[in-house]
């Protein structure tokens, strides 16, 4: 699994023009399925979102979670961070999970993070959505679950 994390200041998510999801301070998780994921990659993602220390201390320094600040999620589905672009330019999907593995895994992170204390909302599984956000700093980090980084 791959995951774009934003820190914002708020984010939102449409889907056929209405607001779907909804956030003050935390973080924006543009997540995607690769063929081969299983509940390891879930986990792991997981675990990286919820306790990557993005988040200033009184000393300014990142050294705070999402769960420590109180901040809020907003997972968002996006299929396309697996395109390939090295060849042509059309990019090549073929990394990516098939619609229905990928929904799974997909529902399986969003029930993960939501066991934790921390609020979260999401989009909607293969809609076409509009996603607002203020990032805040800006901080954008990319995590992979195969990928030692």
């Amino acid at each position: 699994m791959r995951a774009v994390i934003q820190r914002v200041s708020r984010a939102r998510v449409s889907a056929e023009g209405e607001v779907v999801g909804a956030i003050g301070k935390g973080l924006l998780v543009l997540a995607a399925v690769e063929s081969g994921d299983d509940d390891k990659d879930v986990a792991f993602l997981s675990k990286k979102i919820l306790n990557l220390r993005l988040f200033s201390d009184a000393a300014g320094k990142m050294n705070l979670s999402v769960r420590d600040v109180g901040g809020s999620l907003l997972l968002v589905s996006q299929f396309t961070l697996f395109g390939d672009c090295r060849k042509g330019n059309r990019p090549s999907y073929s990394r990516a999970s098939p619609g229905g593995e990928a929904e799974a895994l997909y529902q399986t992170l969003l029930s993960s993070l939501r066991e934790s204390e921390v609020a979260v909302e999401a989009g909607r599984f293969q809609a076409m959505m509009e996603v607002s956000l203020v990032n805040d700093g800006p901080v954008t980090v990319i995590v992979d679950s195969r990928r030692e980084i």
